[in-house]
Order: C-alpha cells, then structure tokens, then sequence
C-alpha cells in the first residue's frame, strides 16, 4: 500500500489508413497554399517594378543615372531631373521621424509603465484612432492651423534660439515648407510607433525587469538599462514602418510642402517631394518624356523604400544575432 500504483491509461484510438491519407493531403495542400500565396506577394512586387520599370524606360535612356542627381524640372523645355524631389522627400521624412520617434516611445512608455487603468484604455483608444483617420484631413487641419502657428511662432521662436545656428533653418517664410510638411508627417506617424512599440514592451518578459528591481534599480533603471534594451529590436521596426509611411504619404505632404521647384536644403522654405510632384503633374503631363519622368521617380522611390525596409531588417537580424 505505501508504493505508488501506475494508472494504465487505454492506448490513443488507432486512426485507419484513410485518415492518415486525408491528413497528409490536408497539410500538403496547406503547405501549397501559403506557398502560393507567398510567391503572389513577391510576383505583385515584381510586376510592379516591372511596370515601373518599362514605364521609365525613354527617361532613363535619355538622360541615364544622371537623371538621379539632375536639378532642372521645366516641362516647357522638356528637361527634368529628380534630385528636388528626392532631397526633399529625404529631408520631410528623416525630420518626421526624429520628432515622432522621441514622442512616439514616450507614449508608448507612459501606456506600459506609468499610467493608472482608468487612464491608460481612453488614452490607446485615441492613439489607434490617430492611426485610422485620413491623409487628407491631416492636410486640411495643416492648411488651416498648423501652417499659421509655423509661420507666426515656430519658426521665429527657432530662428532666435541656438537652433537658428544651424545651416538647415534659413529665414522665416511662408507657413508652407518643408518644415511644415515634417511636422504633419510626424503627427502621422507617432500613432504607428507608439502602437507597435506598447506592443514591444508588453513582450518583455516580466521576470527581466523585477530581476533589475530586485537588484536594487530603480523603476527607471529598470525600464532604461532592461526594458528598452530588451526591446530594441522591435522598437527599431515599429521606426522603419513609421519612415516607410512617411515616405511614402502624398495628400498631406502635397498640401503642406509648398510645392515649389527647385533644390533647397533650407526647412524653412518651399519645398517638393517626390510624392507631390507625381500627384500635382500626373494629369497634366503630356509628353512622352513628361511621364516617364514621372514613372521613373515613383520607380525611384519603390527602389528607396525598398532599400530601406531591407536596411532595417539587416540590422534587426544582426542586433538579434548579437544577443544570442
């Protein structure tokens, strides 16, 4: 009576040939199909290069590479040049996401860590609703209100402090810039990163920072030196889809930007992207040479975004294979 007695427990039913047959066929066929549906997304990207690509083609034969660097755009004359648009794209999006990215985990921080319950749902359902409303509103609510305050008390407040130093802030203009068009990329783009990186920081496995807290850190340490660090990587893809939204936007950015022709580096001045010019002269253009000019920027720009998401999927393999 003192030794343990093992219960039998009555061996799995035996399944007949024919459902073996039927569950193999059922996970081969599964197999096919999300195989197929992976090499779709890869055939609808290459379709779209393709396309890009052939639609392009009298500007590239034309002018070659240098169409890349070229700064004249005269539809008159027939001469073009994408470096305008490609700098200015560059300029608004990298700016768009300095601003958003500081912001964006701040929330995303405050949502996890600090706010009480009663706070933190209103506060992640306005968030995800920031994400859902339209382009265009954006750059309605940046004609009307946004562009203004720029123009009578962001830009002169810039120009008189330390920041007005820098090269990249000439004088005060006009509230349509490239400064303009920054902020409402930004303002677009914080509720993207603050929504995946809350997601990332949930991840984070509880015991890593109670082992901080443990150790005598304080709940910021913990955060700071554990957390983020933990979360890295995903904080870093939550940024690379906020830069490809940025990138890639047309409505708000065409609304705000100025839409001026010609190279500046200025912020504070009229600018162009290469989204704008595309949406603006699209329609209008009549010649040959006229559109595929414009093909061959939104050639330019599916090659940088591109780039830039294989980019950061580099660096995301290589800080995870760093940690492991």
């Amino acid at each position: 009576m003192g030794g343990t007695s093992s219960v039998r427990r009555p061996p799995p039913p035996r399944r007949s040939r024919r459902e073996q047959w039927g569950d193999a066929i059922r996970r081969r066929w599964f197999r096919y199909l999300t195989g197929g549906i992976a090499l779709l997304v890869v055939a609808m990207a290459t379709l779209i290069f393709m396309e890009l690509w052939l639609g392009s083609r009298p500007a590239w034969q034309e002018w070659g590479l240098s169409f890349i660097w070229r700064t004249e755009w005269d539809p008159v004359r027939g001469e073009f040049g994408a470096l305008p648009f490609i700098a200015g794209t560059l300029l608004t999006s990298g700016m768009a996401l300095a601003i958003a990215l500081p912001i964006s985990l701040g929330i995303a921080i405050l949502l996890t860590e600090y706010a009480p319950r009663f706070l933190r749902d209103p506060l992640i359902f306005v968030v995800e609703l920031l994400a859902a409303v339209p382009s265009v509103v954006f750059g309605l609510w940046g004609i009307f209100v946004l562009a203004p305050v720029v123009q009578n008390q962001v830009m002169p407040f810039i120009a008189g402090s330390p920041l007005g130093l820098l090269p990249i802030f000439g004088e005060p203009g006009p509230g349509y810039t490239l400064f303009t068009a920054s902020l409402i990329l930004a303002i677009m783009i914080i509720p993207i990163i603050a929504t995946l990186s809350r997601e990332v920081l949930m991840a984070v496995p509880r015991d890593q920072k109670e082992g901080a807290l443990a150790l005598g850190a304080t709940r910021w340490e913990a955060m700071r030196h554990v957390v983020l660090s933990y979360a890295r990587p995903g904080i870093f893809s939550a940024a690379v889809l906020g830069l490809g939204r940025a990138l890639g936007e047309t409505m708000a950015t065409t609304m705000t930007i100025g839409n001026r022709l010609g190279l500046t580096l200025d912020y504070f001045e009229a600018g162009n992207s290469m989204t704008a010019i595309i949406a603006n002269e699209m329609r209008e253009a009549v010649s040959e040479i006229h559109v595929s000019s414009l093909v061959a920027i939104g050639l330019i720009l599916f090659l940088l975004s591109f780039v830039l998401n294989t980019a950061g999927r580099l660096v995301i393999m290589q800080v995870h294979t760093r940690e492991t």
